[in-house]
C-alpha cells in the first residue's frame, strides 16, 4: 500500500503563545496543516499562515461541531487532529510516518504526556490518557454532547491500534490559569448533566463526589508522586466535582 497522505487539523482560538511549536512539531508528517479558527483577537491566524497552515474562519459552535467541521475541511481523508497546546515528540512523529506507510484499520490512538505549571505529570490518572487522534475520516466522526468531544469508529471497524511516543501537552502555566478553565468547564458540564435530564443534586454528589475524586487521583492514582503538581491537581479536581453538581443544584428552573 503506498504511503497515505495526511491532513493535520487543528482548532484554535487566540492561541498565539501555543500555535507555533504545534505546527512546527506537526510540519514533518504532513501532507497539509489546516487550522480552523474561531475567528482570534490574537495573532493565531498571522502566525499560522507564516507557518504555512491553510486557515478556515469558522464560529465555535462546540467542541464535537467544531471538531467535525474540521475534519470536513481537510484535504485528505487521513486525518491527525491536535489540539493547539499539544506538540509531537519525534518517536511519536516516527510512529505516525510508519502507520502512513502501512495504514491499518480506522485509526491509532497517541498517548498525552501533560506538563503542569512546569511539571510533568505521570500519575493521578493524567498519563498516558490516550486519544484517538489519528483516523480515516470516512469510518468515524466526532462524537459528544457540550463537553468530552471523542472521536468514534463506526460499529464493526477494529480497536483502533496504538502508537509509540508522547504528544507534549502544554496544560496549565498557573495555578489560576487551571481555576480559571475550571469554572468555565464545570458550567458546561452543568449544563450538560441538565439537558441529559438530571435534575436532583444530593450531599452524595456535593461531599462524597469530591472526597472519592480526591482519593482516587491523589492516593489511588499515585498523584502524590507527582508532587505540589500531583496535590494542585487533586484538590482543584475535587472542588471542580463541587462546582459541577453545585451549578447544577442552582440552575434556575424554567
Amino acid at each position: 500500500m503506498p504511503q497515505v497522505p495526511l491532513s493535520v487539523v487543528i482548532i484554535t482560538f487566540n492561541e498565539e503563545a501555543n500555535i507555533a511549536r504545534c505546527l512546527e512539531a506537526a510540519r514533518p508528517i504532513a501532507d497539509e496543516l489546516l487550522v480552523v479558527d474561531s475567528f482570534s483577537t490574537d495573532r493565531t491566524v498571522e502566525i499560522c499562515q507564516q507557518l504555512g497552515a491553510r486557515v478556515v474562519q469558522h464560529a465555535f459552535e462546540g467542541y464535537v461541531q467544531q471538531k467535525n467541521y474540521a475534519t470536513a475541511q481537510a484535504r485528505h481523508d487521513y486525518v491527525l487532529q491536535l489540539d493547539a497546546d499539544e506538540v509531537l515528540t519525534e518517536e511519536l512523529r516516527q510512529s505516525i510516518q510508519a502507520a502512513k506507510a502501512n495504514w491499518q484499520g480506522g485509526g491509532y490512538t497517541l498517548a498525552r504526556l501533560t506538563n503542569y505549571c512546569g511539571s510533568w505529570v505521570r500519575h493521578g490518572g493524567w498519563y498516558p490518557d490516550r486519544k484517538l487522534r489519528l483516523y480515516d475520516r470516512r469510518l468515524g466522526r466526532w462524537e459528544g454532547l457540550l463537553l468530552h468531544e471523542r472521536y468514534e469508529l463506526q460499529p464493526g471497524q477494529p480497536a483502533p491500534l496504538p502508537l509509540v511516543g508522547d504528544a507534549l501537552h502544554y496544560s496549565y502555566d498557573s495555578v489560576e490559569q487551571h481555576v480559571q478553565q475550571l469554572n468555565r468547564f464545570t458550567s458546561i458540564a452543568a449544563d450538560e448533566l441538565w439537558l441529559r435530564g438530571r435534575r436532583n443534586v444530593s450531599l452524595f454528589h456535593l461531599l462524597l463526589k469530591p472526597w472519592w475524586k480526591f482519593v482516587h487521583g491523589y492516593v489511588l492514582r499515585l498523584g502524590f508522586l507527582d508532587g505540589f503538581a500531583g496535590l494542585s491537581i487533586a484538590v482543584i479536581s475535587a472542588w471542580g466535582v463541587f462546582l459541577k453538581f453545585a451549578k447544577l443544584k442552582t440552575k434556575p428552573r424554567p
